[in-house]
């Protein structure tokens, strides 16, 4: 049987897929995120043995060396792997690296897919990323690239219409900076807390002014005018 690679979605437990509940459902060993919501985690049998393997900023439980070795590891002992991870596992969640790893030692895979916070915390208190006549494209951007690269990759002038950055809220200041080489301070920003969860929160500014503000941890970043349409939406000043 493969291992199963999982996307748990955004925070809400109702956002998982019914294929991942499947596949949680006959699963000798969860191995999970930080990301991922405890709720799902009861998807699994009563016997299931579950692994904390998170990594959250400044504090990383086990290295992605340590988890890539534990995976192949727990995969060569059990017949139904699941590897859960918040999100989707291929928008920033390092997926890639782990299945490059199980075919290195010939193990079968099998990837589900997760609703990415990109597009999940924003669409789901009814926010367009895209919009009729304001925004045609989005793009999607890690704001913390691994310190360890030699070079960054990351250079900050999108011409997207709406800008969704990942991980950026410890970069803010200096994220922000940057983008306002290339685009108005003007340009409404806003941050999403913890999207999909009953607690949830949106900070609103402008690109000049979103760095000031009160935010917190985990939070996306949204740059663009279909911040406006959004509060047209919600009757929001």
């Amino acid at each position: 049987m493969p291992v199963y690679l999982i996307g748990a979605g955004p925070g809400d437990p109702d956002l998982i897929t019914l294929k991942a509940v499947k596949a949680l459902n006959k699963a000798d060993v969860v191995l999970y995120d930080y990301l991922a919501n405890d709720e799902i985690l009861k998807h699994a049998p009563d016997d299931a043995e579950l692994i904390y393997v998170g990594k959250k900023a400044g504090e990383h439980y086990k290295k992605q060396p340590e988890i890539n070795e534990l995976l192949v590891e727990q995969a060569e002992k059990h017949e139904n792997v699941v590897r859960l991870k918040g999100g989707d596992p291929f928008v920033f969640g390092r997926g890639g690296e782990e299945l490059l790893e199980l075919a290195k030692h010939n193990i079968d895979f099998e990837v589900i897919p997760g609703v990415t916070s990109a597009i999940g915390a924003p669409t789901s208190m009814a926010f367009p990323i895209t919009h009729r006549g304001v925004a045609t494209s989005f793009t999607v951007v890690t704001g913390h690239e691994d310190p360890t690269k030699p070079n960054k990759q990351v250079k900050w002038d999108y011409t997207a219409d709406t800008l969704i950055i990942l991980m950026g809220i410890g970069n803010i200041k200096e994220n922000t900076e940057e983008i306002m080489k290339y685009r108005d301070p003007n340009t409404p920003a806003c941050a999403i807390e913890s999207g999909t969860m009953p607690n949830e929160r949106v900070v609103f500014g402008t690109l000049g002014t979103i760095a000031d503000k009160q935010i917190n941890t985990p939070a996306i970043l949204v740059i663009g005018n279909v911040i406006d349409v959004f509060k047209e939406i919600k009757g929001i000043d």
